[in-house]
């Protein structure tokens, strides 16, 4: 996250602004010479940067969130000084349907001041809201039992218990919390009783659940950040105080202790155990991690573990079947950016953007560095496109939430990127930087090109915040994706898309009954004509956020869907759909085939 931020003293710099610029010269000599038998499909020779214009596309993100009902602001530390890095790092949300009624709710993280003290009743909380299927929100906070006061960084969403209903983890600096789905519009901390209580305090960031070993019981995985003791910090003498472009600003994440991350094993009966060390997790030592997803990257029926580390190598945990991994992120081309740096990996986005049957990666990083995009080789390796996909031309962001979200349903990933500084000390000074930004959205030409559209996506891209979390999903179930951001210190954005539904789509609600309930893990494929895509079902995402579990694919002018193609992650057993209507969401019920329909009014 702040990689960029030097002590006073002189440190020896690790990454030049200009080395990005010298690889892309490099690797377009490289493209040049390669004989033309052994260019890969979809190969660009070079970034072809398409200038910004005004031209409005034909759909637009709209922030509608005051409209909406959401109107709780967050509180994240002072807003104007940041003296510790716990105020700068901000917190993620989710999109979760967490009474089954086939409308995405809305769960929003908080936290809070250092030193603060709070009148009774005012101390800013989680919150809860219900979705009124009108286009607005209820708060039914009190009543569910979520609210909480403290530093609540990661959120995810997962069905630990197979009762149906969708639990909530949620991250903490401090001690994180299971919530257990009551089913009736309530939740219980059932941490200590399921064993995933730590009394070490810890800063959690990032998690998902996961079924590693395929029995059919979500796992959990959970990334640990730093070590950061409250009873020392903050420092009663000061806090240290570092450099940025020569502006005072706060340290870290170098020169802290980073801390190792964590896997529990579900024992099938409610309650959990720390396997980490048997399964070789705390083999990568400390890190800074931040945001871990869980998809299988080789196309081996196992699900594998991708982690987003900030200033250090990212992880890649390949899933070795006997219920150990391997971090092979160096071999698999994932770990550093193309020139081989170490880069602050914040936010993770996964998805098939080519459409060759594997699933690549786009990592969010820090301000005077490009995100990476990884395409998968189909190999279990991946090259780092950045430039010679197009989305190397922004390096002036801070980039946290992101996500491939085909937002005009051409059956093609666009990317999303939420921004936000982290030294609210910048402003005023000439850097080239401001702590507020824009979103970023890139659309995907169908040929490994992306090209930035951010300046005709409409107000809730172009408006500015300094953002963190984001999650992903369908709120209003019109057929299209909308978007819900976490803004530090402000109200949050929920960026409603109109225009997306011009095209074609499908939307699936997996449920698992020898897997997962959740059925996390799920692959699906879906073939139009000559044109497939994949995608999973997944937990946690983004930037320490959860997206909607439910997988939409749009599929352009087409009509009816081909195929379907459902493979059930514990068994492996694949179940296909043929010649199915375009426009709908289908339940699809493991080994008892679609269950129920529901289809949009038309606008």
């Amino acid at each position: 996250m702040l990689t960029q931020g030097r002590p006073l003293v002189t440190l020896p710099r690790r990454r030049f602004l200009g080395s990005s610029f010298t690889m892309l010269g490099s690797s377009l000599l490289d493209a040049l010479a390669t004989p033309l038998s052994k260019w890969k499909p979809g190969t660009i020779l070079q970034a072809t940067t398409v200038p910004q214009t005004n031209t409005k596309s034909p759909v637009q993100f709209v922030d509608v969130a005051r409209e909406a009902g959401l109107n709780s602001p967050n509180v994240w530390g002072d807003p104007d000084h940041k003296r510790y890095i716990i105020e700068a790092k901000g917190s993620g949300l989710a999109f979760f349907d967490y009474d089954n009624d086939g409308w995405l709710d809305i769960y929003l993280t908080n936290g809070t001041r250092l030193d603060a003290h709070w009148p009774a009743g005012q101390a800013p909380t989680s919150h809860l809201y219900k979705n009124n299927r009108d286009g607005t929100f209820t708060d039914v906070t009190e009543k569910s039992g979520l609210a909480r006061t403290g530093w609540q960084t990661g959120v995810c969403v997962g069905d630990y218990d197979n009762d149906g209903l969708d639990d909530l983890f949620c991250c903490f600096w401090g001690h994180n919390i299971l919530f257990h789905n009551n089913g009736d519009g309530t939740f219980s901390d059932a941490t200590k009783k399921a064993g995933v209580y730590n009394e070490e305090i810890r800063w959690g960031a990032g998690c998902t659940f996961l079924d590693y070993n395929r029995d059919g019981h979500l796992d959990l995985f959970v990334c640990n950040y730093i070590k950061l003791d409250p009873a020392k910090n903050p420092d009663p003498n000061g806090p240290a105080q570092c450099q940025w472009k020569g502006i005072p600003v706060m340290c870290g994440p170098r020169g802290l202790t980073g801390d190792t991350n964590v896997l529990y094993k579900n024992n099938g009966d409610g309650t959990f155990t720390d396997v980490s060390e048997k399964a070789g997790v705390l083999k990568s030592g400390p890190r800074y991690s931040i945001t871990a997803v869980s998809y299988d990257f080789d196309n081996d029926g196992w699900p594998d573990i991708y982690v987003a580390v900030d200033s250090q190598p990212s992880i890649l945990f390949r899933n070795n079947h006997d219920g150990t991994f391997s971090d092979l992120a160096v071999l698999a081309g994932v770990a550093y950016s193309d020139n081989g740096h170490e880069q602050a990996g914040m936010g993770v986005a996964v998805a098939d953007y080519d459409c060759d049957g594997s699933l690549d990666i786009f990592k969010t990083n820090f301000a005077d560095d490009t995100c990476n995009l990884y395409r998968n080789n189909g190999d279990g390796t991946f090259t780092d496109v950045t430039f010679s996909s197009g989305i190397g031309i922004n390096n002036g962001y801070v980039a946290w939430g992101c996500a491939f979200l085909d937002y005009d349903n051409d059956g093609w990933a666009d990317l999303m990127q939420i921004n936000g500084h982290v030294y609210p000390e910048i402003e005023g000074h000439a850097v080239g930087q401001t702590y507020k930004n824009p979103r970023l959205v890139y659309r995907n030409m169908g040929n490994g090109h992306f090209t930035d559209v951010s300046a005709q996506m409409g107000p809730g891209i172009t408006e500015k915040y300094s953002s963190r979390g984001a999650a992903f999903g369908d709120y209003d179930n019109d057929g299209d994706i909308d978007a819900l951001v976490l803004n530090l210190g402000d109200l949050p954005s929920l960026l409603r898309n109109d225009g997306g539904t011009a095209q074609n789509w499908i939307k699936l609600k997996l449920i698992g009954t020898v897997c997962n309930r959740t059925a996390i893990g799920a692959r699906v494929r879906v073939v139009t004509g000559t044109h497939s895509q994949i995608d999973e079902v997944h937990s946690g995402s983004s930037v320490m956020s959860q997206s909607d579990l439910r997988l939409h694919f749009g599929v352009g002018k087409s009509q009816i869907i081909d195929l379907i193609e459902v493979k059930w992650p514990t068994t492996q057993k694949i179940e296909r759909f043929t010649k199915v209507p375009a426009n709908q969401i289908l339940t699809i019920r493991e080994a008892h085939g679609i269950t129920s329909t529901f289809k949009p009014k038309s606008k």
